[in-house]
């Protein structure tokens, strides 16, 4: 989440905004924001039923049950456009391939707007 805090005012311009959200409880949420100097929304205390519908790999370990990590981008409107389902602590969306994969459908959006 770090490296979306840093490209924070690049994906902004791009009128494109960065939500989390945890299951953590709402005061270690806090301090890992603060640590880390994010400063997008980030929703705590995430249930079973809040993600079900989305369908993610479960993990249940010394950790306890929880969702592996789910990334959505998803475009005016409400269309999911690209997703990214983890299955462990590897794989997430790499916040310059964010950048590119939006400015590339911008683009392509207002050449169509032109057209």
């Amino acid at each position: 989440m770090a490296s979306y805090q840093a490209k924070l005012e690049e994906l902004e311009a791009l009128e494109a905004m960065v939500v989390a959200a945890t299951v953590e409880d709402r005061d270690s949420t806090k301090a890992m924001a603060q640590e880390f100097g994010l400063a997008f929304p980030i929703a705590f205390g995430i249930t079973d039923s809040d993600v079900e519908g989305l369908e993610p790999w479960w993990a249940d370990d010394h950790h306890g049950h929880y969702p592996q990590p789910m990334e959505f981008l998803v475009i005016r409107g409400g269309t999911v456009f690209g997703s990214l389902y983890a299955s462990g602590p590897i794989g997430r969306m790499d916040v310059n391939e964010v950048l590119v994969s939006i400015e590339g459908r911008e683009r392509r959006r207002l050449e169509q707007q032109t057209s």
